[in-house]
């Protein structure tokens, strides 16, 4: 059996920049004709003058800001649907809120790609810890995995106990989540004396791997590869067996430009990852995820030839992942304005015990317990994750414009 998914991941790199360079002009085209959003925006350009990367990174950029806007003038995609493909099979709600397309596509968001470099092949049973409520992380591994040939555990998040029993009842071999969350079953199955031995691979997301944690999980025998995606885009980068970087996916073409602009970067050079998706379906052009890193040089010992990025290296807005979920200045906003008796608030972001933790420092007069409570609610309603309240007093908080603090340090 092949080490590698397709041939694509083999490919001369002037192969694939021509391959490539051809389907953007073809992309350029398809979503002039077929989609609202781009008919306009995009009339005045001509797809055959699109020559080389330089012309391209001309082309404007789509921010996800910018999404939230047009989906809230027209629902529920904001006009960036193709209108000559078939109508999605899934509606996906991520916080801001965004609204996200699923189309009845094998693997529509490409991350089989993913799980097969990471030791996924068919015959294999998958315990699945991505939600499958609302948002579309368990969709996107449970289509992946299907494509492969596995079969799929839908476990999805919480209920640890009986995570830890079905595990140990049905002896799965992969596992896809957050590193966190597996953390979380490992120390319940210690605790109870249950076997979850079975585990031996696994493919995560949705937040940091610091090596200690990575460390943790491959003494007990399980093999660790990540990836990089969203949930606009699906796979954007992923990890081989070579763990030197992240493989850029075959389907995406990615830049990376200074933030706040659109200009490309110098090889090695921190910028804001842009990505423009190659399918048909719900094809974003030049879409700006907010997210930092930066390219690494050659390509990988494992023999795949794209390019890599040396992974997700903070944000370029005050926007933040938490958890595997975005939270947005707009949120923070939200919960302050429920409520009247905090002045002022910032939401601090740290991550303790191997695990992220939020924190709203709330600047106000009140030391009603109650008001607390209230607060810690409208987070976990308002930014679909549980966090921590600390009232401070009026004045406390720095003067720097700051919605949002990012204070995390892996070790």
């Amino acid at each position: 059996m092949s080490e590698f998914y397709d041939s694509l991941e083999t490919r001369s790199a002037d192969e694939r920049a021509q391959v490539q360079l051809e389907a953007i002009r073809e992309q350029i085209k398809h979503v002039q004709n077929n989609t609202a959003i781009y008919s306009e925006s995009f009339k005045d350009i001509d797809a055959n003058e699109i020559t080389d990367a330089a012309s391209f990174s001309a082309l404007p950029l789509t921010r996800k800001s910018k999404l939230i806007e047009l989906q809230q003038a027209q629902r529920p995609f904001g006009g960036y649907t193709a209108n000559n493909v078939t109508l999605p099979s899934h509606v996906f709600a991520s916080p801001g809120p965004i609204y996200e397309p699923g189309f009845a596509v094998a693997d529509f968001w490409r991350f089989a790609r993913s799980l097969y470099a990471s030791g996924f092949r068919s015959g294999d049973l998958v315990h699945n810890c991505f939600s499958y409520h609302f948002t579309p992380a368990g969709q996107m591994f449970d289509s992946a995995a299907l494509a492969l040939g596995c079969s799929v555990i839908p476990a999805g998040v919480g209920q640890t106990e009986l995570q830890v029993q079905t595990i140990a009842d049905l002896s799965p071999n992969g596992y896809v989540g957050t590193p966190s969350f597996l953390k979380i079953i490992l120390k319940q199955a210690d605790e109870i004396g249950s076997d979850v031995s079975s585990i031996n691979k696994s493919m995560m997301s949705g937040e940091a791997l610091p090596p200690p944690l990575r460390n943790g999980f491959v003494e007990r025998g399980i093999r660790v590869q990540q990836c990089y995606g969203t949930a606009d885009l699906g796979l954007i980068a992923y990890e081989s067996s070579a763990q030197e970087g992240l493989i850029i996916d075959e389907g995406v073409y990615l830049e990376i430009v200074r933030p706040g602009t659109g200009e490309l970067v110098n090889e090695g050079e921190v910028g804001e990852v842009v990505v423009t998706n190659l399918g048909r379906d719900y094809p974003l052009i030049r879409f700006a995820t907010g997210d930092l890193s930066a390219y690494l040089p050659g390509t990988s010992p494992c023999g795949r030839t794209n390019q890599r990025i040396r992974g997700w290296m903070g944000r370029a807005d005050q926007t933040a992942k938490v958890r595997g979920m975005f939270i947005h200045p707009e949120q923070v906003d939200k919960v302050v304005k429920r409520h009247p008796d905090i002045s002022k608030a910032r939401l601090v972001i740290d991550w303790v015990e191997q695990a992220d933790q939020i924190t709203l420092q709330c600047e106000s007069e009140s030391t009603d317990a109650s008001v607390s409570d209230a607060i810690a609610e409208s987070i976990r309603s308002i930014c679909k994750l549980r966090g921590e309240v600390e009232i401070v007093d009026p004045g406390t908080l720095p003067n720097d414009g700051k919605v949002i603090d990012d204070i995390r340090q892996y070790d």
